[in-house]
């Protein structure tokens, strides 16, 4: 159902909008040009405030923004500090640790030459009887090393050993 719009508007509304009175009354009162500036100025300086507090809130955010990214970045440098600290003293310590082993290795070495020698010149002087054995299921395994004066003497037996049956 479409309504009709009439094409030609009635002569009467056309002479209602002609002839509405102007309510506005010429502007010589001072008490009244006062207090619209009063309201006015009011106004901006409402308009004034309310944008100083949005960039004060604006500027209160951001600087909490930046504090926050500036402990991030701090955070992280120290964190990478760190890092790269321990990695120094844990190589520096396995350095030490392998000068150590390897002085001491060496130290060991040479411990055992002197005691090798000793150990020859004991021999000679003393007697030296040294001996290894292995026990199978059913002999013994018997090798003697007898260390004199003139010169070594190896005595070597494999004896059977009783079995019950």
């Amino acid at each position: 159902m479409e309504k009709s719009v009439p094409s030609n508007p009635s002569p009467t509304s056309q002479k209602a909008e002609v002839t509405k009175p102007q309510n506005k009354r010429p502007v010589s009162d001072p008490e009244a040009v006062m207090i619209q500036a009063w309201w006015r100025g009011t106004l901006v300086r409402r308009t004034l405030l309310h944008a100083a507090l949005r960039v004060w809130i604006i500027q209160s955010w951001w600087r909490v923004k930046l504090t926050r990214l500036q402990e991030n970045r701090r955070r992280a440098a120290l964190e990478n500090f760190t890092r790269k600290e321990w990695a120094a003293v844990r190589l520096q310590s396995w350095v030490r640790m392998w000068r150590i082993r390897r002085r001491y290795c060496r130290l060991l070495s040479a411990a055992r030459i002197i005691q090798a020698y000793w150990r020859c010149h004991s021999c000679t002087s003393r007697g030296f009887i040294k001996g290894y054995y292995r026990v199978t299921a059913n002999q013994l395994h018997l090798e003697l090393e007898i260390l004199l004066g003139s010169g070594p003497c190896i005595v070597t037996e494999c004896i059977p050993l009783p079995i019950k049956q």
